[in-house]
């Protein structure tokens, strides 16, 4: 999980700072001295610390806040507010060119993971803007680079133009120009990269900047690389004046320093970052929400924002329909099982609730093996047993399991998680789990 080592790290500090009560100027320097070594240890740049914690520090100390009810609340409020601005703010959107196609040119180091991450976002792109992409290969020299990028398109259903490995340069014009001619409206460059910066691959990038003029330059980097991350990026910039950064790998970060860096040192946003291997993992970065899960406060808006897209509307009103009438059958079961499983691992969506230990939680999911049996057992019962699942006595369980392969244990495991879930939608819409809400039934709404 991102940031969980300097998660862990501060809401210890904090922890501490809510059992003083009032504090006096000696708690918050203390504090501060822990909120240093924390972001040092997190592999944020010592620069990057001295200013943060200098500001952190001298809002923390104002009379407003060590007078206030709650100055434990205060500093921790501002520490976030600080970590917000760190990052860059509010989310930066790609820029988009007012007349077609747009050009993002995704330049980095190899390894960083241009090639998928380039893929993924053309699709992000399609899904949650409509746009019709094409990707470009414009790296001739890293083995399979052009195969790669075609499997990937493939896969995502996304053209890819490609001319061999003729002049980078050349490629890049040439589909521009196929763009422009096929109604694409968004181009991909898949740039070349080298295990470090050279001049060689700078005044390539150089050249193919000056020929398309591209609407922007993406650095794409490595968050597990910390400072090399930063470094990069620095050099980057220096050389063609990058535009925006997508942050990779950033689920197997723990310690987060490369996205607390490299805003402040380049000036330049994160917009995007990859958070697994799959091809939908690919999120716009929010600040304000980074920092929130940061201080253990959780991610409610981009919980509810993967809870849209793996539930669909009209399907979650038949469902909530269904609660309220207890008909919810085992196939409702096994539905809500899979599209749950869309939406990550279970201590990554922990780590979006407040309050919740998504450590406790750490590399839980729902198995897939599970879910094969799940379906294999609901899918060899009849249409009458998945609706009245009381039905099912001896024979009729030896009989699903030998038509699934399993054995009468786990279909006894599988109608014991289905009693419980229905024993909780019963309290729901009896009114036992509104009356804990202060009377309100959050079904209502359907």
């Amino acid at each position: 999980m991102a940031f969980e080592s300097l998660s862990e790290k501060l809401n210890s500090v904090f922890k501490k700072l809510r059992g003083k009560g009032r504090l006096k100027e000696a708690d918050i320097k203390e504090a501060m001295r822990e909120v240093r070594l924390a972001l040092l240890e997190a592999d944020v740049g010592f620069k990057v610390v001295r200013d943060f914690v200098k500001t952190v520090s001298e809002r923390s100390l104002g009379a407003d806040v060590l007078e206030a009810l709650s100055p434990a609340q205060m500093v921790i409020k501002i520490v976030n507010e600080e970590l917000c601005a760190l990052m860059g703010g509010d989310n930066a959107k790609l820029n988009i060119s007012p007349k077609p196609p747009t050009i993002v040119m995704l330049i980095g180091l190899q390894g960083a993971g241009k090639t998928t991450n380039g893929a993924k976002l053309a699709a992000y792109m399609r899904k949650h803007h409509g746009k019709n992409p094409l990707l470009a290969a414009c790296d001739i020299y890293r083995p399979a680079a052009i195969l790669q990028l075609q499997t990937v398109g493939k896969q995502l259903d996304i053209p890819v133009f490609e001319k061999g490995t003729i002049n980078p340069v050349e490629i890049a014009k040439a589909a521009i120009a196929h763009a422009s001619k096929n109604g694409n409206d968004i181009v991909f460059l898949d740039t070349a990269g080298r295990l470090h910066i050279d001049d060689a691959l700078v005044d390539e990038l150089k050249a193919v900047k000056a020929a398309v003029n591209p609407t922007e330059i993406m650095l794409v980097v490595d968050a597990m690389t910390g400072q090399d991350a930063v470094n990069a990026a620095s050099a980057f910039n220096d050389a063609l004046g990058i535009d925006s950064v997508m942050l990779t790998k950033l689920d197997g970060d723990a310690r987060g320093g490369a996205a607390l860096s490299v805003r402040a040192v380049t000036g330049k946003p994160i917009k995007f970052t990859g958070i697994g291997e799959k091809l939908d993992q690919i999120e716009p970065f929010h600040p304000d929400r980074m920092a929130s899960r940061i201080l253990g406060m959780g991610d409610i808006l981009t919980l509810i924002e993967k809870a849209e897209q793996a539930f669909d509307e009209k399907k979650a009103q038949e469902m909530a329909t269904k609660l309220l009438k207890n008909k919810f059958t085992l196939a409702d079961y096994y539905e809500q099982l899979t599209q749950l499983k869309s939406m990550g691992g279970l201590s990554e969506l922990a780590g979006m609730l407040p309050g919740v230990d998504a450590k406790a939680l750490a590399g839980a999911s729902i198995d897939n093996d599970m879910l094969t049996k799940t379906e294999a057992i609901i899918l060899s019962m009849t249409p009458h047993e998945r609706d009245n699942p009381s039905v099912l006595n001896s024979s009729r369980k030896k009989r699903i399991a030998a038509g699934s392969g399993t054995a009468v244990v786990d279909i006894n495991r599988l109608l014991k998680q289905f009693s419980m879930m229905q024993s909780m939608t019963k309290q729901i819409t009896k009114g036992k789990l509104p009356a804990m809400l202060g009377g309100k039934n959050p079904m209502k709404r359907f």
